[in-house]
Formats: structure tokens, C-alpha cells, sequence
């Protein structure tokens, strides 16, 4: 899966349903995607982005390349302030939550990938997650072809994906690879945005949500929604995931 900065719910199912989770971080960027930002109510009602403060770069730049602007620190301290509820949240995990926004902003993709550890421990999720550049793929390996080289690294046996980008994978390439490739119903739970929920909600509720909106993944020949690509399975027993696309519901 991409790493995502605070994204919904639903993208955790992968991470209850997997051994291993692995973070697309040698991808090309996507600024139109949800690695550096994620959706929070507006003022006004609705919902907007809560942005990441990122430095120009070129197009082609790599998540795991992606850097902070110099004055990252303060500009996303203003951008917090116009959120109240950040500050007035007395949930749980809310303490924790605020700390890591407050956190020094050094590197991206390891305050992303701080993210998605913090999350994963406050919702008792406890797959094996590693980086997608850890395993160093050849770089003209892509797309459908990148998910499969990932997964056999990994010695893995299923590939278990989001919905979203059924439309990009041949579940006959998978067969031929000696892998299963499943699918997770589109997320239909209770919270589509995540940070707010963390700061108000026992995470034990959000867990619940996670493991009840999952079901049984759905074989590519008997799940008939638009899916997009997200996890792998491990090893005899074990499964794992990563994503290439921009959003998975």
C-alpha cells in the first residue's frame, strides 16, 4: 500500500487482514493522492485537507524522496490551529496522536510511515510492516509485475487487495506465479475520517469497525467491484500487502 498520512478506516482492514504490509514508498508521488494529506471536517461543514508542508519538487520524485518545505514546522502548526477539535479532543489516543503531529518533521516518508506504525499500535494491529525500497526491486519492474516480484521477495503465497483497481490486475498472471489474489469489500463502516475519530473515539471501537467491515476476502472471479491494488500474502500461512494506486476504498 501507499503510505498514506492519516488515511481512512477502511485502509487498516489490510493491516488486520495481513502478516505482512508492505509501504509502496519507491512509487512515483501523486500530489492529486493521499500520502501527504487527509480528509478533516471544515469549519464550514464538509470535510478538506489537513496538508503535509512539502517542498517543491520535480513530477517524477519518489515517495520515499519526497522532503518537507523549510518552514514546514510552523506552516503545519497554523495549518492544526484552524481544527479546534485537535486541541479539545480528550479521547483515548488522544495525547498520543497530538504528539506525533507535534513531532519534529525531518524526514517524510518516515513521519508518514511513523504514522501508520502509530495507528497500527493504538488499534492492536500487529503485522510485519516494511518498506517497499527495503527489498530492492529493479527499478523497470512496475505496475502489476512490481506486486508480484514484491510478493514472492517475500516468499509469499496471497495477495490481498483493497477495492479500488480490480481493473488493473490479471488474476491468470497471479495463478501463473503460483499466487492468490483476493480482494476486501468496498469500506462501508463508521469512520471515513480517521484523525477526528482518533481524538474522540476508544480505538477499541475502531477496531471493531475495522474487523467488521472486512468479511471474508472475495476471489478476483467471484468479486465483481472496482477494487484497487493494496496486499500479499507471506510465506505457507502468512499474508502481507502494498498498493500502487491513489485511493482504495
Amino acid at each position: 500500500m501507499q503510505p498514506y498520512f492519516f488515511p481512512y478506516a477502511g485502509y487498516f482492514r489490510l493491516l488486520a487482514g495481513v502478516d505482512c504490509f508492505v509501504l509502496l514508498d519507491c512509487v512515483q508521488f501523486n500530489r492529486r493522492g493521499r500520502v501527504h494529506r487527509t480528509e478533516v471536517p471544515a469549519p464550514a461543514g464538509g470535510t478538506q485537507w489537513l496538508t503535509l508542508p512539502l517542498a517543491r519538487q520535480p513530477r517524477e520524485t519518489c515517495i520515499r524522496d519526497l522532503a518537507f518545505a523549510a518552514d514546514a514546522r510552523s506552516a503545519f502548526d497554523a495549518r492544526l490551529h484552524r481544527h479546534p477539535w485537535l486541541a479539545a479532543g480528550s479521547g483515548p489516543a488522544s495525547d498520543r496522536v497530538r504528539a506525533f503531529l507535534g513531532s519534529p518533521l525531518l524526514r517524510v516518508m518516515d513521519f508518514i510511515e511513523a504514522g501508520v506504525h502509530l495507528v497500527a499500535d493504538l488499534l492492536d494491529l500487529r503485522p510485519e510492516i516494511i518498506l517497499a525500497s527495503t527489498l530492492e526491486l529493479p527499478p523497470d519492474v512496475r505496475g502489476q509485475d512490481r506486486i508480484i516480484a514484491i510478493v514472492k521477495a517475500l516468499q509469499g503465497t496471497e495477495y490481498l487487495n483493497a477495492p479500488g483497481g480490480r481493473s488493473l490486475y490479471d488474476s491468470q498472471a497471479f495463478e501463473q506465479a503460483g499466487l492468490q489474489l483476493e480482494f476486501l469489500p468496498p469500506y462501508g463502516g463508521d469512520f471515513p475520517l480517521l484523525l477526528p475519530a482518533l481524538m474522540s473515539v476508544d480505538p477499541r471501537e475502531i477496531q471493531a469497525d475495522i474487523r467488521r467491515t472486512m468479511r471474508a476476502p472475495m476471489d478476483i472471479d467471484l468479486y465483481e467491484h472496482n477494487s484497487s491494488l493494496n496486499n500479499v500474502h507471506c510465506t505457507p500461512g502468512r499474508r502481507a500487502g502494498c498498493d500502487d494506486s491513489a485511493r482504495n476504498h
